[in-house]
């Protein structure tokens, strides 16, 4: 899974972007008010918490551009009391796991009643929870992207008839289950860090647990489609994830990416990239009855879990207290609500081929 370079247009259009990885922080999700800050956010006074990762605990709180501190947000509690939205995010509304699980691989991390994904799986700490909320999420996120589609579930040229096919970072594997419905003779696999996926599936569709910022363990050649979607702040080199792809794609196959950004498939190899951006409205502002639902999806994509998408970052990274968080997502949700904002996030697509002459 993975957020994604957000635009306000109120009547002077502004950009923020709302997310990073844990150890190369990029823009958190910015509301308009804080687009219009004219100096960098200051840096919040409280220490950053402990992380498992010791060498973390010495490094200062990085400022992230365009967003204010968790102490300013905090400070405006006082200011708008009448604020209904606040009760319901200043507590807590999410729950900690209770069962007792034996298997390693569903061992889950735990931050603020939110679960993560095992430690066993990969050394690397994803920023995205796998529980329940988030994984309703992640399906409406699915929905909302057929719908920037037209209901197709890829804009690459690839065969009708494709034999092996392959959806990295697959989360609740709905875009895998359609993919198989719609190819039945084709051999589709889901990758993901989470066992999250449902078991019962088309008989040609399997789920592996694998990370795929280490080496594939997939043989060269093998593949005809390589999908990706929403892996933003999930590895600091694309080039490497995408030479891995490049290396199992079969020569004249197809990798697609879908995403806040996408650089390095040319690095990589590939040939004949193409490269469309998707500006998608976040709420339900559009006066046009198609881009009206589109928004109104949206919303419920960012509404459904925003403490899911921001808790890690804005605790692990940016060091914020769990009540600053509560109160800026308090702000953005309102921000979100106000039809006189209109906000556009933009989704990138990116697809490319692997050479016909190509060598293993």
């Amino acid at each position: 899974m993975s957020s994604p370079a957000k635009k306000a247009q109120s009547p002077a259009s502004e950009s923020a972007s709302p997310k990073g990885k844990a150890k190369s922080p990029t823009p958190g999700p910015a509301s308009p008010a804080t687009a219009r800050a004219s100096s960098a956010a200051p840096k919040s006074p409280t220490p950053a918490p402990v992380t498992p990762a010791a060498a973390r605990e010495s490094t200062p709180a990085p400022e992230i551009p365009g967003l204010l501190s968790g102490a300013h947000w905090l400070e405006q509690v006082s200011r708008q009391r009448t604020q209904s939205d606040w009760d319901s995010t200043l507590g807590s509304d999410t729950e900690s796991s209770t069962a007792s699980i034996t298997s390693s691989i569903l061992h889950y991390r735990t931050l603020n009643g939110r679960t993560y994904h095992s430690d066993t799986v990969t050394n690397r700490e994803y920023w995205g929870p796998n529980d329940e909320k988030q994984n309703e999420m992640l399906d409406i996120y699915h929905h909302t992207m057929t719908l920037v589609f037209d209901g197709q579930l890829y804009t690459a040229p690839i065969s009708d008839d494709p034999k092996h096919v392959v959806d990295i970072g697959t989360g609740t594997g709905l875009w895998a289950i359609d993919f198989a419905d719609k190819f039945p003779d084709c051999t589709v696999i889901g990758t993901d860090i989470s066992p999250i996926q449902p078991t019962w599936v088309p008989p040609n569709l399997r789920f592996d647990i694998d990370d795929y910022t280490k080496e594939w363990t997939y043989k060269s050649s093998h593949f005809d489609y390589i999908h990706m979607r929403w892996l933003t702040g999930t590895t600091k080199d694309w080039t490497a994830a995408y030479k891995e792809a490049y290396r199992c794609l079969k020569p004249g196959g197809w990798i697609e990416h879908i995403d806040a950004s996408g650089t390095g498939h040319k690095e990589a190899g590939f040939v004949n990239v193409t490269t469309k951006d998707y500006p998608i409205p976040v709420s339900q502002w559009p006066k046009d009855e198609k881009r009206k639902e589109l928004g109104q999806f949206f919303y419920l994509v960012y509404t459904q879990d925003l403490e899911g998408l921001c808790q890690y970052m804005f605790g692990n990274v940016m060091g914020w207290p769990q009540e600053q968080t509560a109160v800026y997502l308090a702000h953005l949700r309102a921000e979100l609500k106000n039809m006189s904002l209109h906000g556009l996030i933009d989704f990138r697509v990116v697809y490319a081929e692997k050479p016909l002459d190509a060598e293993d």
